[in-house]
């Protein structure tokens, strides 16, 4: 059973979610002469099954594992692979693996010849729910992650069940965070799916997750409003990604940053007590760390002043009004920050 989740748009496409998808992706790249494959060392095998399957010329291209593969230069390097293939519009670019490959093979994808086609076939829980759904690719940089990038959807998106078999539990666990997150902003049933610990839930969840997502950009693709709400909890996560130089897992720093979220929207007042404790509640259970220590609150202050939310000197932060029911809190003094990062410090 293969379920479509539409995403729509001025590029509409749909998000494939099941098992042995294998078969699916030629159809998505009808009509090109060539495809590069992206891919990480330890799915080499994976991707070489992938190319195996494909009528077309195939440029195999190996890049570093997880965020040190989203760099300029290892794009660069990509633009180098294309160019020595004669890549041109219509060929295809895809991206096999976790999101940091995706958002790499995505963002190569936007940049040459101004745009060509692009699928990733994503292999990680974190992947599927996050960083193949909604057309944001990118790379880090120095200043901060995610600081370099194009809005370029792609012709469609497979969430291959059963790489979820072979997943380290470690990456499943932290891909548990994103999917946390969409419950707390939209979706309360998928909460309920996750306090009561069964495996056999993981599907459902997986593609709750994606509707939450796939219904927000398909209104908000460039993030000019709606789309904001998705950063629940990133302000902050994003800030400890920074200060570790992305040697964490970014499932592990967004769950550090929903409790702080969760705190700040209490302690402006839009938060009730019962909610913003459940946070702790939900992640803890699954495993996901909800501290970080007290002596790194200078650092994470100064990296969440160039988040991409903040306009000009002023922080932005996406907050909770109530269950699944998201907002902005602009400019909260420092105080109150203080004391909500106190939550995740104590």
């Amino acid at each position: 059973m293969v379920t479509r989740i539409h995403v729509g748009g001025d590029r509409p496409y749909d998000v494939l979610v099941g098992r042995d998808l294998g078969g699916e992706l030629p159809g998505l790249i009808d009509g090109a002469a060539r495809v590069a494959v992206l891919y990480a060392a330890p799915l080499r095998e994976r991707a070489e099954r992938i190319a195996g399957g494909l009528g077309q010329r195939v440029t195999p291209i190996e890049v570093p594992d997880a965020e040190r593969g989203k760099t300029v230069e290892v794009a660069a390097r990509c633009w180098d692979e294309l160019g020595a293939a004669g890549f041109t519009r219509t060929d295809v670019v895809v991206g096999v693996g976790g999101g940091a490959v995706t958002d790499l093979a995505g963002f190569v994808a936007a940049s040459w010849l101004r745009g060509v086609r692009w699928v990733p076939v994503s292999t990680s829980l974190l992947g599927m729910v996050d960083a193949s759904v909604g057309g944001k690719t990118g790379v880090n940089i120095a200043a901060g992650k995610n600081l370099v990038g194009a809005f370029h959807p792609p012709a469609g998106v497979l969430c291959d069940l059963d790489a979820l078999d072979t997943l380290p539990a470690d990456d499943l666990t932290a891909g548990l965070a994103e999917v946390i997150k969409c419950g707390f902003i939209a979706d309360p049933r998928i909460l309920e799916l996750v306090e009561e610990q069964r495996p056999e839930n993981l599907p459902e969840l997986v593609e709750r997750a994606i509707r939450v997502k796939a219904e927000v950009v398909s209104f908000d693709l460039k993030e000019s409003g709606l789309r904001e709400i998705l950063n629940y909890g990133h302000t902050l996560g994003h800030a400890i990604e920074k200060r570790e130089k992305y040697t964490w897992k970014h499932g592990h720093a967004i769950s550090v940053g929903l409790i702080f979220a969760a705190e700040l929207s209490r302690l402006s007042g839009r938060l009730d007590d019962a909610t913003a404790r459940r946070h702790r509640a939900v992640l803890e259970m699954t495993g996901l760390p909800t501290a970080y220590p007290p002596e790194a609150w200078n650092d994470l202050l100064g990296a969440m002043r160039v988040d991409k939310k903040a306009r000009a000197d002023t922080l932005r932060f996406v907050v909770l009004d109530g269950l699944a029911k998201p907002g902005i809190l602009t400019g909260p003094d420092e105080d109150m920050l203080r004391e909500a990062y106190a939550e995740v410090a104590r």
